[in-house]
């Protein structure tokens, strides 16, 4: 499985997880494709966007203008957090490669109207990471 691949399906589980409450386990097997496997980095994406759902929350609301977490659409909520997730916690990974994917998987799933969003986000994310 690629990244990109595996980023779309970290976004799908989260989102289920976000909606239905379900465990992380139960919305992976849901949204795996019957020739797919999760990889160790999609595990380590949704487990550890679920492990820092916390702190990855409040980076986010000190970025939303005019907006509260809450009244973000799930899908763009589960993007962000995926987003960050991958710009806090995982190293290997350029944050402008982070910002990029997140999003094109946003439009892929919301529109352009998502991705714009998406980029105001962490791109003013991306900034504190800068100064």
């Amino acid at each position: 499985m690629n990244r990109r691949l595996a980023r779309l399906r970290a976004v799908q589980v989260l989102y289920q997880i976000d909606l239905t409450h379900t465990s992380w386990e139960q919305a992976l097997n849901n949204t795996l494709e019957d020739d797919e496997t999760a990889d160790d980095y999609l595990l380590e994406t949704v487990k550890g966007t679920l492990n820092h759902e916390t702190a990855i929350d409040d980076t986010i609301r000190e970025h939303l203008e005019n907006w509260t977490l809450e009244r973000v659409g799930n899908v763009d909520r589960a993007v962000l957090r995926e987003g960050v997730h991958e710009m806090k916690y995982m190293d290997d990974i350029p944050l402008h490669v982070s910002v990029n994917e997140a999003v094109e998987i946003a439009k892929a799933f919301g529109g352009e109207e998502s991705g714009k969003f998406v980029n105001g986000v962490l791109s003013s994310i991306l900034k504190s990471y800068e100064t």
